[in-house]
C-alpha cells in the first residue's frame, strides 16, 4: 500500500468519526429537546397562569382605586365681601 493510499484512509476514517459524533450529537440534543418540550410547555403555561391569577386581583384594585379618586372639581374662592366704610348710618356688624 503506497504512503499515499494510507493517509487517505485516514484522512477519510477520520472524517467518518467526526460526521458520527456530530450525528450522535445531534440525535442527543433532539431527544432531550423532546423530552423537555411536554414538560417544559406544562410548566410554562402552569407559571404564566399562576402569574395572571396573581396579577388579576391587583390589576382589579388598582382600577377601582383609580375610579373612586376622580379629578375633584375645585372650587373657587369665595369673593372677598366689599369694604364697608363706617358712617353714622351704617350699623357695625358684631
Amino acid at each position: 500500500m503506497s504512503p499515499m493510499r494510507k493517509t487517505a484512509g485516514r484522512k477519510a476514517a477520520a472524517t467518518r468519526k467526526r460526521n458520527a459524533a456530530k450525528r450522535q450529537a445531534a440525535a442527543k440534543k433532539a431527544a432531550s429537546t423532546r423530552k423537555w418540550r411536554a414538560a417544559g410547555k406544562k410548566a410554562a403555561r402552569t407559571r404564566t397562569r399562576r402569574a395572571s391569577a396573581r396579577k388579576a386581583p391587583a390589576t382589579r384594585a388598582r382600577k377601582k382605586e383609580a375610579a373612586l379618586t376622580q379629578p375633584v372639581q375645585i372650587q373657587a374662592p369665595p369673593a372677598p365681601e366689599p369694604e364697608v366704610q363706617a358712617t353714622p348710618e351704617t350699623p357695625i356688624p358684631e
